[in-house]
C-alpha cells in the first residue's frame, strides 16, 4: 500500500453518539483537528429513542434523533471532520495507531478515542422491533417516566432487570416481571427486594410470545408458560426488555484489555486504556449507568485525556530534539 493511500491525523474518534460527539466538541476546541467516523448507526442508540426528557438543557424534552443532530452540528461547527464510514480493522501495536475504514482506507492517528457504544439485546420477535419506540423500550430509567400510573411488563432475570423492575414499581401501577426459568440470575438481595415489592408480579417459566399493539402504542403482551404451553394475555401499555447489553467491541479484541463481557477496561478515574494513546468512553466502557448524560461526561474526559497525552508527547519529542 502506497503512502498516498494513508491519511495521517492527530486525533481519531471511532463511533458517534453522545460520548463521541462530546469528545469531538472538546477535541476540536483544543485544536486537535479531530476526525470522526460515525459507524453503522450514526448517533448511536438515541437514534431509536423517541422522547428524551432527562438530558440537561432540553426543558421540554427532545426527540433522540433531534438531539443527536444538534450534537453533530455543534461538533461540526467547532471543527470536527465528521465522516460516514465503518472502521473494519485496527492495529494499536505500534506508533502511530493504524485504523482501516471500509476495508480499504488507512488512517494513522496519534491518539484514538473509542466511542462505539453498546447494543441492547433483544428477544428477536417481530412485534418487538415493530413497536420499538411505541411502547417497547430497552431502558426503564430512560423511558419509565412516560408510563406513570400505568401497567407495564419487563422481561429479564438478572440484577439489571430487578433494578429496572424496582424503578418502574415506583412510577407504575403494576409491573409484570417475566422470568424464563423457575429462578433468577440476580443476586439474592435484589431478588428479595423484588419479591417484597407489592405491585411487582413475577411470572415464572414464561416466554414472550407476542407484544400486542399498533403504532398508537402497546396494548398487551401474550406470554407462554413453558411447562404447559398455555398462553395468557396481560393488558399493559409499556414493555421493557432487560436481558442485557453487548458492547460493540469485537473489532478491538486482542488489541486492548476488556472484561469477560467485552467492555473495554479503563484506568480508574480516567478513560485511558492499557494502550498508550487509546481512550474509551461511553457505553463501550460503562456497563453500570448507560445514560446519555454519563456517556457525554466520559466523552469530555476522553478528549481531555487525549489532549494531555498529545501535549506530553509533543514535549517529549521537543526535549529529544534538543
Amino acid at each position: 500500500m502506497s503512502d498516498a493511500s494513508i491519511e495521517k491525523v492527530k486525533c481519531l474518534i471511532i463511533g458517534s453518539g453522545p460520548a463521541g460527539y462530546t469528545a469531538a466538541i472538546y477535541a476540536a476546541r483544543a485544536n486537535l483537528n479531530p476526525v470522526m467516523y460515525q459507524g453503522l448507526q450514526p448517533g448511536g442508540q438515541l437514534m431509536i429513542t423517541t422522547e428524551v426528557e432527562n438530558f440537561p438543557g432540553y426543558p421540554k424534552g427532545v426527540e433522540g434523533p433531534t438531539m443527536m443532530a444538534d450534537l453533530e452540528a455543534q461538533a461540526t461547527r467547532m471543527g470536527t471532520d465528521v465522516r460516514f464510514g465503518l472502521v473494519t480493522a485496527v492495529d494499536f501495536s505500534s506508533e502511530p495507531k493504524k485504523v482501516t475504514v471500509d476495508g480499504k482506507k488507512v488512517i494513522e492517528a496519534d491518539a484514538v478515542i473509542l466511542s462505539t457504544g453498546a447494543s441492547a439485546k433483544w428477544l428477536g420477535i417481530e412485534s418487538e422491533q415493530r413497536l420499538n419506540g411505541h411502547g417497547v423500550s430497552a431502558c426503564a430509567v430512560c423511558d419509565g417516566f412516560f408510563y406513570r400510573g400505568q401497567d407495564v411488563a419487563i422481561v429479564g432475570a438478572g440484577d439489571t432487570a430487578c433494578e429496572e423492575a424496582l424503578y418502574l414499581s415506583k412510577l407504575c401501577r403494576t409491573v409484570q416481571m417475566l422470568v424464563r426459568r423457575d429462578e433468577m440470575r440476580a443476586s439474592k438481595i435484589m431478588q428479595e427486594r423484588v419479591l417484597k415489592t407489592k405491585n411487582i408480579t413475577i411470572h415464572w417459566n414464561t416466554e414472550t410470545d407476542e407484544i400486542l399493539g399498533d403504532t398508537n402504542g402497546v396494548t398487551g403482551v401474550r406470554i407462554r408458560h413453558r411447562e404447559t404451553g398455555v398462553t395468557q394475555e396481560l393488558p399493559i401499555t409499556g414493555f421493557f426488555v432487560a436481558i442485557g447489553h453487548t458492547p460493540n467491541s469485537d473489532i478491538f479484541k486482542g488489541q486492548i484489555d476488556m472484561d469477560d463481557q467485552g467492555y473495554v477496561l479503563v484506568e480508574t478515574g480516567s478513560t485511558r486504556t492499557n494502550v498508550e494513546g487509546v481512550f474509551a468512553c461511553g457505553d463501550l466502557m460503562d456497563k453500570i449507568y448507560r445514560q446519555a448524560v454519563t456517556a457525554a461526561g466520559t466523552g469530555c474526559m476522553a478528549a481531555l485525556d487525549a489532549e494531555r497525552y498529545l501535549a506530553d508527547k509533543e514535549l517529549e519529542l521537543e526535549s529529544h530534539a534538543n
